[in-house]
């Protein structure tokens, strides 16, 4: 109990305290897993339309995986980007490994499935009256897309919530192929590894509970924003 009281004072003195290494690894998490959530959010979208919306040769293959990617362990993901760029894979000469780079890719490849699946479920939920009379309207192939999207509108954000939530909290994917070097690609769930394993528990406390206030303040964000949008 001890601990946990000293975690939670530890992590309002970093912060108050404005120390430099804490708000490093911040700033270090929110970039990566922002730009591998934007990242996602322009693949998974289209994608997940397009599974909702189309018909072809193949689709239930690509629903498969996409529904078998949502679960699929981050670890092993970081194993597969490791192995792309490391010195003696494919990608080796990008000279991307132990880079925030390779952190994004990684997440980006975790956070996909999530926001693909997720969307195509939400346009499913709409009923397929809207999509007949959208086309009886005289409605283009990209107007009728636009539209159900706009339609599903609480159901996307809640994707994209998800696929943000698949990774702001991720450290398996992000220690391998990141490495853990302080100032370079340290963010706050390896940190926590880390001092975990010092036996620092109170300073890994004080960035768990940094970690959870930075994921409640853009959940309860998105849930204002979620409620606004259901209005209209």
């Amino acid at each position: 109990m001890s601990d946990l009281l000293e975690g939670l004072r530890q992590g309002f003195a970093l912060l108050l305290a404005a120390d430099r290494t804490t708000w490093e690894i911040i700033r270090l998490s929110l970039y990566v897993s922002g730009m591998a959530l934007l990242c996602s959010t322009i693949l998974g979208l289209p994608l997940g339309a397009l599974l909702a919306l189309r018909q072809f040769a193949g689709r239930r293959l690509l629903v498969a995986l996409v529904y078998t990617g949502m679960g699929l362990p981050p670890v092993v993901v970081g194993l597969f980007v490791y192995l792309m760029l490391s010195r003696s894979g494919p990608l080796g000469e990008l000279g991307w490994l132990f880079t925030p780079r390779a952190m994004i890719v990684a997440q980006t490849i975790i956070s996909t499935p999530v926001v693909a699946g997720l969307t195509l479920a939400a346009i499913e939920g709409i009923d397929p009256a809207l999509s007949l009379q959208l086309r009886a309207l005289g409605a283009s192939p990209l107007q009728v897309s636009l539209a159900l999207l706009w339609e599903a509108r609480v159901g996307v954000l809640v994707a994209i919530i998800a696929g943000f939530g698949a990774i702001i909290s991720e450290v398996g994917a992000v220690m391998l192929v990141g490495g853990n070097i302080a100032g370079s690609t340290r963010v706050l769930t390896t940190a926590i590894v880390l001092e975990t394993r010092k036996g620092d528990f109170a300073l890994a406390l004080a960035l768990a509970y940094v970690l959870l206030g930075i994921t409640f303040a853009i959940n309860a964000a998105a849930l204002v924003l979620q409620q606004r949008m259901s209005r209209r």
